[in-house]
């Protein structure tokens, strides 16, 4: 379990902008069992943890009282430099499901995608029901099973972690190989004939006198 530090956040204390100009990014946690909560966490060590946890991972908060098992809900972004602005965490109850989507990982290989195909990606991520002390990091799709052209994984063909269900519906495809598009090469022939006439009548206009 991933572990974060953060401090509460006293409201009336720090403007946001003077939070963010110390190094540091306002939040929120709450959850069905947690007061809404302030706080402010150091935007390096976030920063590694984010990349590390996505929104599928539990986060556990120290600095509070007792650890606080979380998961990041939602991240609010400079539209400019693309830095965490704010950022919500949901505090989760053990035994009490959540919905959550969780990435697809595309591992293997296609032998239809070897033989030339196209291998085209539908989904990037399922929406499950679980524990949250049960969610995988991620979902592994195994693209050995595209063996021909037009073959597909759907769903249902997901392999999922024990006490994890499907919230996606089963019959969605996730990924699929297709034939590559031949390309038409379109020569344009040129009118030979029509430039030697435009050249010919600029030559007999050259050579007529002016009046």
């Amino acid at each position: 379990m991933l572990t974060l530090k953060v401090e509460k956040r006293d409201k009336a204390a720090a403007t946001l902008s003077s939070l963010r100009s110390a190094g540091l990014i306002p939040g929120v946690v709450y959850g069905a069992h947690q007061a809404s909560t302030p706080i402010a966490i150091d935007a390096i060590a976030f920063g590694k943890i984010s990349r590390e946890a996505g929104e599928a991972t539990i986060v556990s908060l120290s600095g509070l009282g007792a650890s606080l098992p979380t998961l990041i809900h939602e991240i609010e972004r400079d539209p400019l430099t693309d830095k965490p602005r704010h950022v919500d965490f949901y505090a989760v109850t053990k035994g009490e499901k959540v919905h959550v989507a969780i990435p697809l990982s595309f591992v293997g290989e296609s032998a239809a995608v070897e033989a030339g195909a196209n291998l085209v990606k539908v989904l990037h991520e399922v929406e499950v029901k679980a524990d949250p002390m049960n969610l995988p990091h991620s979902i592994e799709v195994d693209l050995s099973a595209l063996k021909e052209l037009n073959a597909q994984i759907h769903v249902k063909d997901l392999v999922l972690p024990a006490g994890v269900e499907l919230v996606t519906d089963i019959d969605d495809v996730v990924v699929l190989t297709q034939e590559v598009a031949a390309e038409k090469a379109e020569e344009v022939a040129a009118d030979i004939s029509a430039i030697e006439v435009e050249k010919k009548g600029k030559e007999e206009a050259a050579e007529t006198p002016a009046a």
